[in-house]
Order: C-alpha cells, then structure tokens, then sequence
C-alpha cells in the first residue's frame, strides 16, 4: 500500500504516471519501446529516466549546464551508410547548443547510430563527470522516450526527458537554431559467422 502511494505522489509531481508495460504489439516492442506511429500522446514517464519540466530546461545553458541531444527523425533525410553524413529534405531547427542525433529513438535502434549516440553521451562526461543528458524531440514524440529510457534502462544515471521538446522550448519565446547531424559512418565491425 506504501509503495502504490509513493507511486501516485511520484506521478503527481512529474505530471506523469509511471511508464506501463506496453501490451499492444501494434505500437510497441517486446521490450516496450514504442515501434510505430510515433508522433502520438505521451502520457507516461520514460521510467527509469526521470522528466525535466520545461521550466527547469529553460533554466540551463544547453552549452554549459547540460548535454541537450535533439533525436528528431531527418524527415526526408537519407544517411550515407559508408561516410555517415545526412542529405536532408528540409531543414531542421533545434534548441541553440543542442547536438543533432536523429533517429536515435527508433525501436529498433540503428546500432551504429545508438553507439555513436553514447559515444558523446561518455565524451562529454569525461570533460565534466556526471553531466546530466536531456533528450528532446518534439511535444508528442516518442523517439526522445525511447531514447532516454533505453540509455536509463542501459545503467546511464542522469538521463532527462523534455517532453515538450523543441515545441515547447521555442513556445515559451526562446530562439531555434539550423542544426546538422552528427554524420554516423557505418561500423566496420565484421561480424563472425559460424
């Protein structure tokens, strides 16, 4: 009974209830990722990664205070396998000193894309140890709810989730930028084959 009320209380404070196991297979994988139409309501916390209230991400400088990373898919975008840079079809504006991971939040993940994704996630954490990571897309997107459970799901500590995103950054009067992707090359692991 202690712990339903702790749950509940949780839940009020972030304005979210904690994250369900997803039963319909049509829009989530068997480990609870959302795999389909993700541009939906998100009613849930992205559990064990911990919401930022927008408030509190307006509050630090995305260079200084903390690693914002945008997930937005590249509508339209192609990534060249072999040297990783992106062809855009339009052009994407994000939260100024954000880096640009798109497709990140994918169920399933690209693992090259994922790996480079913890790659700046560990590099800016040995300049500045416990630097907190916010994931971002847009409001009703869960690619950035992916993204920032699965790195909590993986043992990442101080993993954030702004669920209003690039929306809500830019509806509280604050500027966007032009962003380019990380450019990704393709891994040149070889697997073994028996």
């Amino acid at each position: 009974m202690r712990a339903a009320l702790i749950l509940v209380a949780a839940a009020a404070l972030t304005g979210m209830a904690p994250a369900p196991a997803p039963n319909d297979p049509a829009l989530f994988d068997a480990e609870g990722y959302r795999s389909a139409r993700y541009r939906a309501p998100v009613k849930v916390d992205p559990a064990p990664a911990q919401t930022i209230r927008l408030a509190a991400a307006l509050a630090l400088d995305p260079e200084r205070d903390a690693l914002f990373i945008d997930v937005t898919p590249a509508e339209g975008g192609v990534r060249d396998p072999a040297s990783g840079v992106w062809t855009l079809g339009a052009e994407h504006l994000t939260i100024p000193g954000a880096v640009w991971l798109p497709e990140t939040g994918r169920a399933p993940v690209d693992a090259d894309l994922w790996a480079a994704l913890e790659a700046r996630i560990i590099a800016a954490r040995a300049k500045a140890p416990g630097t907190t990571v916010i994931l971002f897309c847009r409001i009703d997107c869960w690619m950035s709810w992916n993204a920032a459970r699965r790195l909590a799901m993986r043992g990442m500590a101080n993993i954030r989730w702004l669920a209003e995103g690039i929306d809500g950054w830019h509806g509280a009067g604050r500027s966007l930028v032009a962003a380019v992707p990380i450019a990704v090359p393709a891994s040149t692991i070889i697997e073994e084959t028996n």
